[in-house]
Formats: C-alpha cells, sequence, structure tokens
C-alpha cells in the first residue's frame, strides 16, 4: 500500500515495554506538539530484554499492530529492546498499512554520525541491548566504531526516582570510569556518547557533569523527535504549517497491566499528569 495523505492532525503511535519510552513521548510533544498521540507500554512482558528475539517479535509485532489498528499514521518504536530485535518484522506488519516506522536505535547512530568528528562513539545501554550489538552494527554501517556498555543500574535508580541521588552519581561515575578506560584500552578516540535507553535521558545531566567535555552526549529521545519530525515533514500531503491548532498534542494512553504503576512512574518520565490509561489485553 501507498503511504497514506495525512490530514491536518498526524496520528502518531508510540510502543515501548514500559515507561521509558515517555522520554521519547516528551520529546515528540516538544517537537510536535500539533500532533495526536497513542501511546502503548506493553508492562504486562516486560523485561523484553530477557526473552527470546522469536518472542520479542511477536510481542512488539502485536503491539505495533494495535496502535494502527487505533489509527496510528507514523510509528515510533521507543524500546530499543525491540528496535534492536524486531524492526524488520514490526516494519513488514506495518508496511501492509502504509505506515513508515522509526527506530532508537537507527536514530542514535544518525546522530552519532552526524556529530562525531572521530568517528569512534561511546554507547550506555542495558545489557539486553549491548548483547545484541545493535548499536555496534549500526554505528559500524555509517562508517563508526561503537564501543557499548552495559549498565543495567541505572534502570532501576531511575525508576527509584534517584536521578540526582548521590548513589547514582557514583554508580554513573563507576560505569563511565570503565566505559572510558576500555575506550583508552581498544586505542579510541571518543568524541560522542550515545545514551542507548529511553530512561537515561533523565540522568542526561548527570552524566554530562561525569564525561569529559569534548564528549557530546546524545539524548536517544531528542534525537528521535527531531528525526520523527523531519521524516513526517517529508510525507506527501503534509504541511508542517497545515497542522491546524497549537493547544499541544492530544495523547491516548494504553498499558497491559498495572495502569496505577503506569500513572506513577509515567508521570515522572513524561514530566506532566496523566489523566487516563487504558488497559488493554494483547493476549500471551
Amino acid at each position: 500500500m501507498s503511504a497514506p495523505l495525512f490530514g491536518s492532525r498526524v496520528k502518531i503511535g508510540v510502543f515501548d515495554s514500559g515507561v521509558g519510552g515517555l522520554t521519547v513521548l516528551r520529546a515528540l510533544l516538544a517537537e510536535m506538539p500539533q500532533a495526536e498521540y497513542i501511546y502503548l507500554g506493553d508492562t504486562a512482558r516486560l523485561p523484553y530484554g530477557s526473552k527470546s528475539q522469536a518472542t520479542i517479535a511477536r510481542y512488539a509485532t502485536g503491539s505495533a499492530a494495535f496502535l494502527l489498528e487505533q489509527g496510528a499514521q507514523y510509528l515510533v518504536i521507543a524500546c530499543n529492546t525491540a528496535s534492536a530485535l524486531a524492526l524488520p518484522e514490526i516494519r513488514s506488519v506495518a508496511d501492509r498499512f502504509g505506515v513508515p516506522v522509526l527506530g532508537v536505535v537507527e536514530t542514535g547512530a544518525n546522530a552519532a554520525e552526524a556529530q562525531s568528528q572521530t568517528k569512534d562513539v561511546l554507547v550506555m545501554a542495558t545489557a539486553a541491548t549491548v548483547a545484541s550489538h545493535a548499536y555496534a552494527d549500526a554505528c559500524r554501517v555509517r562508517g563508526l566504531r561503537a564501543l557499548e556498555m552495559a549498565c543495567p543500574l541505572l534502570v532501576p535508580l531511575v525508576e527509584e526516582g534517584w536521578i540526582e541521588h548521590p548513589v547514582t552519581e557514583e554508580v554513573v561515575d563507576i560505569y563511565l570510569h570503565a566505559l572510558l578506560r576500555a575506550a583508552a584500552d581498544a586505542h579510541f578516540s571518543p568524541d560522542t556518547l550515545v545514551l542507548g535507553c529511553t530512561h537515561y535521558p533523565l540522568l542526561k545531566d548527570v552524566i554530562r557533569r561525569a564525561v569529559p567535555v569534548a564528549v557530546k552526549v546524545i539524548d536517544s529521545a531528542e534525537v528521535t523527535a527531531r528525526q520523527a519530525a523531519e521524516q513526517i515533514s517529508d510525507i506527501p500531503g503534509l504541511r508542517l504549517e497545515t497542522w491546524g491548532t497549537q493547544d499541544g498534542g492530544a495523547v491516548r494512553f494504553f498499558a497491559t497491566d498495572s495502569v496505577e504503576k503506569f500513572k506513577f512512574l509515567g508521570e515522572r518520565f513524561l514530566g506532566m499528569p496523566i489523566e487516563q490509561v487504558q488497559l488493554v489485553d494483547l493476549g500471551g
């Protein structure tokens, strides 16, 4: 099917296995406030990182299909694990609707390519994302060398709300010291650090204080929102200036489990109140 001609208010579907993707939604709302948004957190089946590739693909394509059925005209996969391990399968489903798909791994790699002068890139991510080597592979095809490090303690610290806590600062220092030492051992000259987990933008200030001044920190949420806006502006039939009202994007929230927990944590990630979350059953 050919890409649809959107009306004056495009509907953007955003998917994550939990609440981390709300940092991407937050950036999208700032970048494109005129759009409508449908956010799905597959909280019943997280963490995706402990599942097989086949299971992740099944979960992710089911979630994508739900967003498409809700009328999404553009999909943002705000889940590093799904972007790393299931993007071709997601695109296969979306292609049947003529809907473009953007994943957070490719946006991070695109930003690194644009910003890095030395072509040596560092990546902080979850253990599952690092094990997939998705960032290293995406960087390699763009002519970059990437050194990845798993930082498993950061997600629970963020979800605990310990953003500026001394413990979090110490953990970030330990991870970055180890990553920079590994870079030196590998004879890297890194000038760019990609935050390869959607939880990590909340720690951006802490991380920036801990890296050398010469190292640019790429916020995966911000660059994803910016690249989504650029892609959408190139879709036939859509002009940014015709999006209509400037009253802020309307958002519908869906979760597959723990609606109250989603609201509680989600407001911290989104930076604004979440009035209602609808529970949806996507099966096993």
